[in-house]
């Protein structure tokens, strides 16, 4: 592409910030207006949010109506030290200051140049700065440069770039609805735990677990042991589609492999709702790599649970604490610095945890096998979508698409 026309971001939008309406003023609040902040940019199209302003809540403040079809991007978020959210807004909306609109002045397609800055999310978070809220400079986007292809070949790219997106949306969904049939499986024979209407006994975790363990600092490498880190712990399942090699000496080697039923937890996270999430280790989940099962070690981020034999099933905590009763403890025991959740091992060993009878709970297991059998192959397929796509976007931006 050395030879296509460029230009800057500035020069091909007018770039505009938000604000915050005075939380003080309940007449701000509750209105039809979308009020999008870091939370809401969970998809690619965004036409609604968890808050809605009135337009008293936008004349009285900083922020400001986005026209259709503007780009934004989040520039301020501990969001940033993982991922650079960025989305269309396809109807206006308000956005707060953590985001910025970018509203295109001329031909440039909306589509193509938002696909264009998400393929370019590892340059633009190299200039994060790690402060309080992390960000980056608004002028560095404004000077990134941009390949101008004629209408056509811009449609052309967002068009195969969407239709990837819509298989990878639809496999998440497909994911999502395993969940929820996992939960409901769980809620019909347990019931809803928060309250406890079957009289469960209960226990914390640390007395139903023999041992909690944080994983290793020491980085990757191109020889080691493979790795469990965070990406590779979704929350009821592992993700195994992305491993790296990481050298421990034999003592180290000893305290961190994982075992058969052994549990996972990401300690720390920008987005609180990944904090606390939980896998179990299973050998038969890792048949399918190269690596032996007796091989795995896992990174500092995670914290691995050891339980006792006799009260609790590994399967049984780990959907439980999926469930809302689950989650609220989890959240509960959070804690926040610098933009980023965290959770202890004291705080995870205070968490309470039902105990129903022990052929209730492999009765459960059983019965949500298939389900698990399901959701990986549902993470393998959407892992060789994520693949797709990355290969696709870096060929469109390099003219050999």
């Amino acid at each position: 592409m050395s030879e296509t026309r460029t230009a800057r971001v500035g020069e091909l939008v007018r770039i505009v910030g938000g604000g915050t309406p005075s939380r003080n003023n309940p007449d701000y609040y509750g209105g039809d207006i979308p009020w999008v902040t870091p939370k809401d940019m969970k998809s690619w199209s965004i036409d609604r949010a968890q808050v809605g302003i009135t337009q008293a809540g936008l004349d009285g403040s900083s922020t400001r109506l986005v026209e259709s079809n503007s780009i934004l991007v989040v520039v301020r978020s501990g969001v940033l030290k993982h991922t650079l959210p960025v989305g269309l807004n396809r109807r206006p909306v308000a956005i707060n200051q953590d985001i910025k609109a970018l509203i295109p002045l001329g031909s440039i397609s909306p589509d193509y140049l938002a696909r264009f800055i998400k393929a370019s999310s590892s340059l633009i978070l190299s200039w994060v700065r790690a402060t309080t809220a992390d960000n980056f400079p608004i002028d560095k986007l404004r000077e990134l440069e941009v390949p101008l292809l004629d209408p056509a070949a811009q449609k052309r790219i967002v068009d195969v770039l969407d239709s990837v997106d819509v298989l990878r949306a639809e496999r998440r969904e497909a994911l999502r609805r395993l969940d929820e049939l996992a939960t409901s499986i769980f809620l019909e024979m347990f019931g809803d735990l928060q309250a406890n209407p079957k009289g469960w006994s209960v226990e914390c975790l640390r007395d139903l677990v023999s041992e909690f363990r944080y994983g290793t600092s020491n980085k990757s490498g191109p020889e080691g042991k493979p790795a469990l880190r965070i990406p590779n712990v979704v929350g009821g399942a592992l993700d195994l589609t992305e491993l790296k090699l990481v050298p421990v000496s034999p003592s180290d080697f000893n305290r961190l492999r994982l075992k058969d039923g052994d549990l996972l937890f990401v300690r720390t996270n920008g987005n609180p709702e990944y904090v606390g999430r939980c896998a179990v280790f299973e050998e038969s989940s890792v048949a399918s790599t190269r690596f032996p099962a007796d091989e795995y070690v896992y990174a500092s981020y995670l914290i691995r649970a050891r339980l006792r034999s006799g009260k609790v099933l590994p399967v049984f905590v780990q959907e439980y604490l999926r469930t809302s009763a689950g989650r609220s403890a989890l959240r509960e025991r959070c804690k926040t610095s610098a933009g980023q959740y965290n959770l202890n091992v004291e705080g995870l060993g205070s968490i309470p945890i039902p105990t129903p009878p022990i052929e209730m709970q492999r009765a459960f297991v059983e019965r949500i096998a298939a389900v698990g059998g399901l959701k990986v192959t549902h993470h393998a397929g959407l892992a060789e979508l994520d693949a797709l796509f990355a290969s696709l976007q870096d060929k469109a931006f390099r003219g050999s698409l």
